[in-house]
């Protein structure tokens, strides 16, 4: 630590400590220290100074100043050649007591600088250094500024030691007014910083209050909610289950007509026989849909892994899909899977996923291609399924929406292609059951890409659970295997010791 050295001052006479708690006021008012901090360096100092003179009969205080601190210190070191102060740690921890209150003098100094430091012995006698950090708002003092303050302390007369008898009653009597008009200060602050608290206090029982109060409703908000989504639930189940018998019956009745059963029909009977049917069938899937959210948020969906190969997942949806292929101006395309592991996971689920994708990309692809791929990651742990087409593409900032039930992105295809904005939030849980994610890399005007990541093997929470325990018990088991060796290897010591 680089300090300068300000002023240095002799304790011989008990007037040179009420001299150095005055030099130390009018140093630390120089430096631009506020008038408390300016009260706490004087009184600090005027504390340990009087026990230098005191307990040693002599001593010196120096002031210097920290320019290469950061921030800025200002230091002050009292030294004596005194017997060292006894019970140092007793009195550094505050337990030390002293019948002239030395103990609670030397604690008291250290809470009222930034830095304090004590080392004292029988032969060495005793250095308490001190320091008080320069306030952050004070710009750095240049050696210049430094200078100038040096020399303002020198221009005024300083009289200790030998001249100790010039102090007269009158400026005794100025310092303890001095001091007197400080200790008024402070406890006016601190009056101050009282009321400040308890005005804090008060403020802050009332936002606790109010805090209290937004939790209470906001729990009952939450009860609600639960209710409400429950009930939910329940209605889309029963509406699902409702819907579907006479949605069957118009299918099979539709069938009977198209089919001739019950005599021919014209061309105009067809076509609207044809209609009844598509809208029953669109009609169907969208409760089919409804059921299925039901049941997952219901947390009623079991999932059943088997182990099948993507070659055999992409002829199924071939053979499901290319019916649905009625543009000439749209091909579907499966990429070939050659090379790719098998997959142990619920191949129902997954299909429903892709099947979705490839509707989604069939309903918004005028022209062009959907193309049907699949990759393994990089980890080798988890395969990526994807539908690329060359539709009309998807706003960044609508890519989210269509994740979400009922949400729907307007376009000019909307009133051609009707949907309940079910699919892809289904995909989404779907894919969340299978321990994967689903979604969506696309360009407006462009084409997207609907992706799903799932593991390649899926392991069940019950699997898992099993597992665990039956590794604990593994290590159980091999843990009593080891002890039982062991007790055998004693009993054997035993005996060649007998």
């Amino acid at each position: 630590m680089a300090t300068q050295q300000i002023l240095r001052i002799r304790l011989e006479a008990e007037e040179d400590v009420v001299a150095a708690r005055r030099r130390a006021r009018a140093i630390a008012d120089g430096l631009g220290f506020s008038p408390l901090d300016q009260t706490r360096i004087a009184s600090a100092v005027s504390e340990i100074a009087r026990n230098a003179f005191e307990y040693a009969g002599a001593g010196e205080v120096i002031f210097a100043f920290d320019t290469n601190a950061k921030p800025q210190a200002f230091v002050i070191d009292v030294r004596d050649r005194g017997p060292g102060i006894r019970d140092l740690e007793s009195v550094l921890d505050g337990t030390y007591r002293s019948p002239t209150g030395m103990g609670r003098g030397i604690a008291g100094s250290r809470r009222l600088m930034d830095r304090c430091t004590i080392d004292s012995s029988p032969q060495t006698g005793t250095t308490v250094s001190m320091a008080r950090m320069l306030p952050p708002e004070r710009a750095e003092i240049a050696p210049a500024r430094l200078d100038a303050i040096v020399k303002a302390l020198l221009q005024a007369p300083l009289r200790t030691g030998a001249n100790a008898g010039s102090y007269d009653s009158h400026e005794s009597l100025d310092e303890v007014q001095q001091q007197n008009r400080e200790l008024l200060s402070t406890l006016t602050e601190l009056r101050d910083r009282q009321e400040e608290l308890t005005r804090l206090t008060q403020e802050l029982e009332a936002t606790n209050r109010g805090v209290v109060a937004l939790y209470a409703e906001l729990d009952e908000r939450a009860d609600e909610l639960r209710r409400a989504d429950t009930l939910k639930t329940r209605f889309l189940s029963n509406m699902s289950h409702e819907l579907r018998t006479p949605l069957s019956s118009i299918r099979a009745l539709s069938n009977l007509l198209l089919n001739r059963l019950d005599g021919e029909l014209t061309e105009e009977q067809e076509r609207q026989v044809l209609l009844i049917r598509r809208s029953a069938e669109d009609l169907t899937e969208i409760v089919n849909d409804l059921l299925d959210l039901a049941k997952i948020e219901a947390g009623r969906t079991d999932v059943l892994p088997t182990s099948f190969k993507p070659s055999g997942l992409f002829a199924a949806l071939r053979t499901m899909l290319t019916p649905l292929l009625t543009d000439p101006a749209v091909r579907l395309i499966f990429e070939n899977t050659e090379g790719l592991p098998a997959i142990f996971t619920d191949e129902a689920k997954l299909t429903q996923i892709l099947r979705n994708f490839v509707s989604n990309a069939l309903k918004f692809t005028e022209r062009g291609e959907i193309r049907v791929g699949a990759r393994i990651e990089p980890d080798g742990e988890h395969i990526t399924f994807t539908v690329a087409d060359t539709g009309i593409g998807i706003a960044e900032e609508h890519q989210q929406v269509i994740f979400e039930e009922f949400g729907q992105v307007q376009s000019h295809l909307q009133q051609r292609v009707k949907g309940t904005g079910l699919g892809l939030p289904l995909c989404r849980k779907l894919a969340a059951l299978l321990g994967g994610y689903v979604g969506v890399e696309s360009r407006f005007g462009v084409g997207s890409t609907f992706y799903a990541t799932v593991p390649v093997r899926l392991v069940l929470a019950s699997d898992a659970a099993a597992q665990l325990a039956a590794g604990s018990g593994a290590d159980r088991a091999g843990a009593g295997a080891a002890g039982a060796a062991g007790v055998d290897a004693a009993v054997a010591a035993r005996g060649d010791r007998a």
